[in-house]
Formats: structure tokens, C-alpha cells, sequence
């Protein structure tokens, strides 16, 4: 299924009224965590170096021709939104340290005494978002901030409401999985495309960058909660015809701590993507 990207012309960007300079985006990244003790700090450090040197190409041009293209440094405004469910093993022990290292500014530790979900992280978590896009990703080393600055980019060049990051597209992929889970991940994906048409090429992921606005009115629609969130995130998006980009990524399954995904969840996966089918 194509995305929304090849069906649906960018908007025109927004300009800023005369007189008044244009404001410097920020990135809020909400992370939610749970046992992430060990893989807390990697992430963290990732994000800062990511933020910190991304590397832009600009075309320099005279007379109308491009000359050469221009490479250069540029640091990303950003804050990492830490939402931890009152892990027992001492995520939020590490989380103090680490607000303490990169600064409270750049670091926000907002924890919640106990298990209350994804899409009540996401809540919890913006209402403490002062950035204008809001990025959300697991926190357990499967999402590289690597692809951050492509997520950036392509936002920019569509002027998208969303950029998801897809594992079935282009060269994304997936690594570390048994051939159990990858029949499991494709096979909720196919069946998916298949009753919802979403169009977008990976609706289970949940990497993606989103305008706050648009982030926020989608939890307002969204009623599911566990892994079909993230599903219905991507198909209240079409419904109200926000645009979709893609980024394809690399997943890579965790090093450290264990899996979440089990038979409940695919369970109330499959309850989950039938209530949809019967809804939308």
C-alpha cells in the first residue's frame, strides 16, 4: 500500500506574520519506560549525540545554478521526556542521574507511580512538552536516534504532519527476531492492510515524529490501548486526513531486559484490529 505521501500533495508551509522571526523548531522526545535500567543511559546518550550533531546539506547556488552543496553541523533544539510507570528494577534512580548530567533542561523526568499504558504516557508526557513536534520511540535500544535527523528531513521537504518510521519499505528492516516473531509482525501487518487500508507501509511501529497538534488530537480519538495504539494512531490520521511520510529504519530487538510482547497482547491485538475494522 502506498503511503500518504504519494497520494496526497504537501501543504504549503505556514509563514510567520512580517516583522516577526521565525520560530526555531523543537524537538520533544517522550519516552516511556518500564525495566529499562540498563538500556536508559545508551538511549539517552544516543539521543544527545544525534540532536547535537546532525549533519544538513544546503545547495549553494548563484545565478540559479547550484555550485556545490554545503555540509554542515547543526545542533537540534530538543528535550527528552523520560515517563517512567514505576519500574522496580531503578529506571528512575538512573533517569535522576541522568537529569542531573545532560541538565534538567534537556532532561525531564515525569514519573507515574505504576502501569497505566502507552497512550496515558503520551498524555502525561505532553503536558510537559515544550517543542512544537513531539517524537516518540521505545526506549529499550530498538529504535536507533540515528534516524532522527532523516525523520527531520523528510518532514521538512513534505511539510508532513507525521513522519512514521517503516521496517517494510525501501531498506528498512528488522534484526534480531526469530522467524516466530517475524511471521507474527508481518502477518499483523498484512492482515491489517488488508481490512483498514491505512495507507501507510508499517502501522504496528512506533517510531514516529508528529506536529504536537496533530499528536494530540489523535490521542483525543483514540480508544485502544497496548499494541493497537499505535494502529489506530496511523488510521484516525487518514480519517482525518493528516499527511504521512516515511523514513524506513532498521529495528533492532533489544539487548537488554525482556520482551513485552506476549499471547495477551496479541490477543487483544486481534480484538483490537477488529473493533477498528467495524468502526472506521
Amino acid at each position: 500500500m502506498a503511503s500518504e505521501e504519494a497520494s496526497r500533495s504537501p501543504r504549503r508551509s505556514r509563514r510567520e506574520p512580517e516583522g516577526r522571526a521565525p520560530r526555531q523548531d523543537k524537538y520533544s522526545v517522550l519516552l516511556p519506560t518500564y525495566n529499562e535500567r540498563e538500556n536508559l543511559p545508551l538511549i539517552v546518550w544516543l539521543l544527545v549525540k544525534s540532536f547535537s550533531e546532525s549533519i544538513f546539506q544546503q545547495h549553494a547556488e548563484f545565478g540559479g545554478e547550484v555550485l556545490n552543496d554545503l555540509y554542515f553541523i547543526c545542533g537540534i533544539n530538543y528535550e527528552i521526556i523520560i515517563i517512567d510507570d514505576g519500574s522496580p528494577d531503578g529506571t528512575r534512580d538512573v533517569a535522576e542521574q541522568l537529569e542531573k548530567i545532560y541538565g534538567s533542561d534537556k532532561i525531564l523526568l515525569r514519573p507515574r507511580e505504576k502501569k497505566l499504558g502507552l497512550g496515558t504516557a503520551y498524555i502525561h508526557g505532553m503536558k510537559h512538552a515544550t517543542g512544537n513536534y513531539v517524537i516518540i520511540m521505545d526506549a529499550d535500544l530498538s529504535h536507533h536516534p540515528k534516524f532522527i535527523p532523516e525523520f527531520i528531513r523528510k518532514q521538512k521537504e513534505g511539510n508532513f504532519d507525521i513522519v512514521s518510521g517503516t521496517r517494510y519499505k525501501g531498506n528498512g528492516g528488522v534484526y534480531g527476531w526469530d522467524l516466530k516473531r517475524k511471521i507474527i509482525s508481518r502477518g499483523a501487518n498484512f492482515i491489517t492492510q488488508i481490512l483498514l487500508r491505512p495507507g501507510a507501509s508499517d502501522l504496528t511501529g512506533s517510531f514516529r515524529l508528529y506536529r504536537k497538534e496533530v499528536l494530540q488530537k489523535l490521542i483525543e480519538k483514540c480508544v485502544s490501548k497496548g499494541y493497537v495504539f499505535q494502529m489506530e494512531m496511523i488510521v484516525r490520521a487518514r480519517q482525518l486526513n493528516y499527511t504521512i511520510g516515511e523514513v524506513p529504519i532498521s529495528f533492532v530487538d533489544r539487548v537488554y531486559g525482556e520482551s513485552k510482547l506476549g499471547g495477551n497482547e496479541i490477543v487483544s491485538f486481534l480484538k483490537g484490529l477488529l473493533t477498528l475494522f467495524a468502526t472506521t
